[in-house]
């Protein structure tokens, strides 16, 4: 089978598109024909090895696994002790080393694709939609009525929190560039500032809500943007050197999150929650959430999709389409 595999960390540079042993499944192990698989920037750091300390699981001199995380497509072939899915059904969710034609996965991070949904749409789900939802409902307590605003508001993650938290009853706001502003409020948004020509720590508006999914924005900038009893939910970030890569401002934050009872900056790492995904494709199959499918390219394009991924122009999310 082809798939994507890296010898060494570094850049889109050490990727290759080449031919590799078709994987078996195991006992409780699924065998996945994969039609599609999203990109997020978790891939990056997987590639990189950036911050080093996921080196601790995923190799320290060179990595041990093979790139991609969410996926879509058709059961191939399921262990003996598999009893949830069987050859033929469509389904989604997250394993390891989707970047391929066959990929294997544990059944308890799959569900079945609903109805209408095409592949490229569920592959882009599984870990942006999860971090945007456990931010909103988990770390974030978000309710009815509250003002919440989404910074990174075209991604990934946040073109999926903007429409969970306006579902959920909230006053959404977005931040993004001039070129998503039309896209932003597409999803539900009822405001959007350019950050390019406003900041929305200046602004008249406070937030009993802010979801941080992009840039590197010092916590107290953030902090400026709350209300007196606001949460700051910082879900990603990107900068901070090879050490820490972005993850500097969340250690921060579970620091001092629980000495502050005020503008409180909260720290979020997203996890693999099959009650979670479940509760997503419920939204997906009666069409409350409408992935955003921002591009798509084939798996020997890769490099190039990480490439554009890491510019910070693409509008939704990025999908390969393996088959």
């Amino acid at each position: 089978m082809k798939a994507i595999v890296h010898e060494v960390y570094g850049d889109a540079s050490v990727l290759s598109h080449a031919e590799v042993e078709r994987p078996e499944p195991g006992d409780d192990e699924v065998l996945l024909r994969v039609h599609a698989a999203g990109l997020d920037p978790g891939v990056w750091h997987l590639m990189t090895g950036q911050p080093y300390f996921i080196r601790l699981a995923t190799g320290l001199r060179r990595p041990k696994g093979r790139l991609g995380g969410d996926v879509a497509g058709l059961v191939h072939a399921v262990g003996a002790k598999v009893t949830t899915v069987k050859p033929g059904d469509q389904v989604f969710g997250t394993c390891d080393g989707s970047f391929a034609e066959y990929a294997l996965a544990r059944p308890g991070r799959l569900v079945p694709i609903p109805a209408g949904i095409t592949f490229e749409q569920a592959a882009a789900v599984p870990t942006s939609a999860t971090a945007a939802l456990q931010a909103l409902r988990a770390a974030g307590e978000v309710r009815t009525g509250d003002r919440v605003l989404v910074i990174g508001a075209g991604g990934g993650v946040g073109s999926f929190a903007v429409q969970l938290a306006r579902m959920f009853g909230a006053e959404v706001t977005g931040v993004c560039g001039p070129s998503k502003a039309g896209f932003v409020r597409s999803l539900g948004a009822r405001h959007v500032i350019d950050y390019t020509r406003e900041d929305f720590a200046d602004g008249p508006r406070r937030y009993d809500l802010v979801l941080d999914t992009a840039g590197n924005r010092p916590l107290s900038h953030l902090r400026r943007a709350l209300d007196v009893r606001g949460r700051a939910v910082i879900i990603g970030g990107e900068g901070g050197g090879p050490w820490l890569s972005g993850t500097d401002r969340q250690l921060r934050a579970a620091l001092i999150g629980p000495f502050t009872r005020r503008r409180k900056p909260l720290a979020m790492f997203s996890s693999r929650d099959l009650g979670d995904l479940r509760f997503l494709a419920g939204l997906l199959g009666s069409g409350e959430l409408v992935p955003a499918v921002g591009g798509t390219y084939a798996l020997g394009e890769v490099p190039e999709a990480i490439r554009v991924l890491a510019e910070g122009h693409v509008q939704g999310k990025i999908v390969i389409t393996v088959a």
